[in-house]
């Protein structure tokens, strides 16, 4: 198998201050996927109180999907990355960083760094045109965790 990156980024606003948001998102619960609107399992296992293990199972046409993946908390910084150790996307790696947007605002600034493999080499118009693709799919996970956040928050 061959593999080719695919890189993507996004930011998404939230109506509620970095901090608040940070703890929100690193908080993993096994319902995330519902929250996400999609279909999904999750088991967490923290390791330490910077590092956590998630075993997630998805379904991508209607077959599952089982990836593990470890999780690296910097609070300091809030942010955190989310490294995929086993699955189709192994060895993928996601970004998030929670900036603040005045007192009761922030934003999630999201980038992308996903591992494929394919048995023959990928064009660049489909390495492009996958790259839109994960941006408007996690784009779209990313605006219902906001809803679910302000609403849980009270915001």
């Amino acid at each position: 198998m061959l593999p080719y990156s695919l890189r993507f980024s996004f930011t998404q606003r939230f109506s509620v201050p970095a901090e608040d948001a940070y703890r929100w998102c690193t908080d993993y619960h096994p319902d995330d996927w519902a929250l996400m609107g999609k279909r999904g399992k999750r088991k967490i296992k923290k390791i330490s109180d910077d590092t956590i293990i998630l075993e997630d199972v998805t379904y991508r046409d209607g077959k599952p999907v089982v990836k593990s993946k470890i999780v690296r908390l910097d609070p300091a910084r809030l942010s955190w990355t989310n490294t995929h150790l086993t699955g189709p996307t192994k060895y993928s790696q996601f970004l998030y960083r929670i900036t603040p947007e005045g007192n009761a605002g922030s934003k999630l600034e999201f980038t992308g760094l996903q591992v494929e493999y394919s048995k023959t080499k990928v064009t660049s118009d489909r390495i492009a045109s996958l790259e839109r693709k994960y941006r408007e799919e996690d784009s779209e996970s990313w605006r219902n965790l906001a809803r679910a956040m302000e609403k849980e928050l009270g915001r």
